[in-house]
């Protein structure tokens, strides 16, 4: 199938714009390559023995062999959090796997994982966007020790994936293969979980019967099984090549979840240095992997934060992509996956009906996938067409369904959802933003209300409860972009906006803060850049501004006078009670030297990221 025209231009547009960026990424990849491809060959013999020290004598002499890869384990392991629990057996597996292929591995480092569901709403979320910066960091340190062939890398959630993959790009000659935990089972249904979220708001249910929903939701070992930011992630490095096939969503502590984990140590070797595959991930991830993961983002009505998370991953392999992009290829990606919350079905749902090798199936009969690009399978994303499955205890590989199982979750791209891709840019006199509407039913995509202003979501959420807001208008919530204060996500307004919703009136949010990815009935346009505290306009928002909403046009505009809005200076914010207090003091660094979040809200000032 010939590409379609707009995937053809958007790509070029992206390698024209990137090139001499992208020029100068891979000629520091191939240096690095050059000055060697077993890079503990370059270590004294004091390095090394420090290096092995603590190795079982079955692996000392494996590695002073030079021939033999030794792949790096990087991991997010903790036990307090669903999703990075499972991880505790992999490394053991890992290894194991790796020494029956005749390779070897070493657990190079840990990383941190910090879980928005259990900060959301507190402050320690204002360390959460920046955790992904201080990931790759650690990633760096892991990798620092020249001991490596290849990584495999162990992550899961919102921030640790982007953070590892940034982390892996730095390192971009070396080969890399994620490595997935997969979902927890099913617990009671999204839209159960949800009304008792706003019958909670209201005061209708206590804290005991919203206690007891939340943990029939998230009940066991896995990622949250709705479709936000950590799914996104792992559909990202489906999408991208970076899994073995098929690997994203299977269930944590099942016999096909280990069977994958271990198969990943043996691709691992092969594409290593001294393997017959070699791929670095440097030269493997490209501007046509870049498109793809935006197209497979747009398809399955993925999460926003990936606006920010792809452009900074991008920009890590010298690769320039901006939410024109984004816009320009919404309007022709089909949207296949209805999971909540575009829909009622949940991760286990859509991976049961067909999954990735489906979506990726479709897309690239259509023309809206880029076939040809590098993989850990090798040259092809057709490889991910496949689904694993064990046939007498051993991993084999066979299409994916030919036809959906739940057109209701999963259709083909003949007959979508919607025919676009539901993420839109917004732009006009308050600035640049963007906003899903793939959840968001129609009647509520236009809203022109007046500004209701607030400079902290409490405050918000306090007027709610003292019933200010009963009417028409638009919530305006600044100084929580990157430098402010972090920029964290604002998810905990979503069940006071929904309740306005319903009981009829019209409501949006215009923010340069965050929404979770598990929003989206109320019309929001976020991430607006500038900022408000960078002199973005929408500090020049005042209570009482009629504002437009326009999903349609992409419109968002403060109905005012344009001389008196040339006029208008900015809104001060006190912001001292964000610098203090767990551990937001540590992150000071970060705040002052964060882009906008159209440029990934990085806080990298080196030569390199800009």
């Amino acid at each position: 199938m010939a590409l379609h025209p707009t995937l053809s231009a958007v790509t070029d547009r992206i390698v024209a714009r990137s090139r001499a960026r992208r020029d100068a990424y891979l000629a520091r990849v191939r240096a690095a390559a050059q000055q060697g491809r077993v890079e503990r060959a370059q270590l004294s013999c004091t390095n090394l023995a420090h290096a092995f020290a603590a190795m079982p004598d079955t692996v000392k002499i494996h590695l002073k062999e030079e021939h033999r890869a030794n792949l790096a384990i990087v991991s997010s392991y903790n036990d307090m959090l669903s999703a990075h629990q499972p991880l505790a057996a992999f490394p053991a597996w890992l290894k194991e796997a790796a020494l029956a292929a005749g390779a070897t591995a070493q657990f190079a480092g840990g990383v941190p994982a910090m879980c928005d569901g259990v900060t959301q709403g507190q402050p320690g979320m204002e360390l959460s966007l920046f955790s992904r910066d201080v990931i790759a960091m650690s990633t760096a340190v892991a990798l620092s020790h020249q001991m490596f062939d290849a990584a495999l890398y162990l992550g899961v959630c919102d921030k640790i994936v982007p953070g590892l993959m940034i982390g892996a790009l730095t390192f971009g000659h070396l080969p890399a293969l994620f490595v997935p935990a997969g979902p927890m089972t099913t617990g009671i249904a999204n839209d159960e979980k949800a009304k008792v979220r706003q019958l909670y708001a209201e005061g209708k249910v206590g804290r005991d019967a919203l206690l007891e929903s939340e943990c029939q939701s998230y009940h066991g070992p896995g990622t949250c099984t709705f479709y936000g930011t950590a799914n996104s992630n792992q559909m990202l490095m489906e999408i991208m090549g970076l899994h073995l096939p098929g690997a994203a969503f299977v269930n944590p502590n099942t016999a096909l979840r280990e069977a994958l984990t271990r198969a990943a140590a043996v691709q691992g070797k092969k594409i290593a240095a001294q393997g017959e595959q070699f791929t670095p991930v440097g030269e493997m991830i490209d501007e046509k992997s870049i498109v793809n993961a935006i197209v497979g983002l747009l398809a399955t009505g993925g999460s926003t934060n990936h606006t920010m998370h792809i452009v900074a991953i991008a920009r890590a392999a010298g690769i320039d992509v901006n939410w024109d992009d984004f816009d320009q290829l919404s309007a022709v990606i089909p949207l296949l996956v209805r999971a909540y919350p575009n829909g009622k079905a949940d991760v286990n749902h859509f991976h049961a009906a067909g999954g990735m090798g489906f979506v990726i199936r479709e897309l690239l009969s259509a023309g809206l996938l880029h076939e040809d690009v590098g993989t850990v399978m090798g040259r092809g994303l057709s490889h991910f067409t496949q689904e694993p499955w064990l046939d007498n205890g051993e991993l084999k590989w066979r299409d994916a369904p030919a036809v959906s199982g739940d057109d209701s979750v999963l259709r083909p791209a003949s007959n979508p959802f919607s025919a676009d891709g539901g993420l839109k840019l917004m732009a006009g006199n308050i600035g640049r933003a963007v906003i899903k509407v793939s959840a968001v039913k129609p009647e509520h995509r236009v809203v022109e209300a007046p500004a209701v202003v607030f400079h902290d979501q409490n405050d918000m959420l306090a007027a709610f409860k003292r019933g200010e807001l009963e009417k028409d208008f638009v919530a305006v919530i600044r100084f929580q972009g990157p430098r402010a204060n972090g920029m964290p996500e604002l998810h905990k307004l979503t069940p006071a906006l929904t309740i306005l919703q319903e009981r009829g009136f019209k409501v949006a949010l215009v923010t340069d803060g965050r929404m979770s990815g598990a929003s989206g009935k109320v019309p929001a346009a976020i991430h607006v850049s500038p900022e408000a505290l960078s002199g973005g306009a929408i500090g020049k928002v005042r209570d009482g501004d009629l504002i437009r909403v326009d999903a349609h046009t992409g419109e968002l505009s403060a109905l005012v006078d344009a001389a008196e809005w040339a006029a208008r200076e900015q809104a001060q914010a006190d912001l001292s009670h964000n610098d203090y207090g767990m551990g937001r003091e540590l992150f000071a660094v970060f705040r002052h030297g964060a882009d906008e979040a159209e440029a990934g809200a990085m806080s990298f000032r080196h030569p390199a990221w800009n």
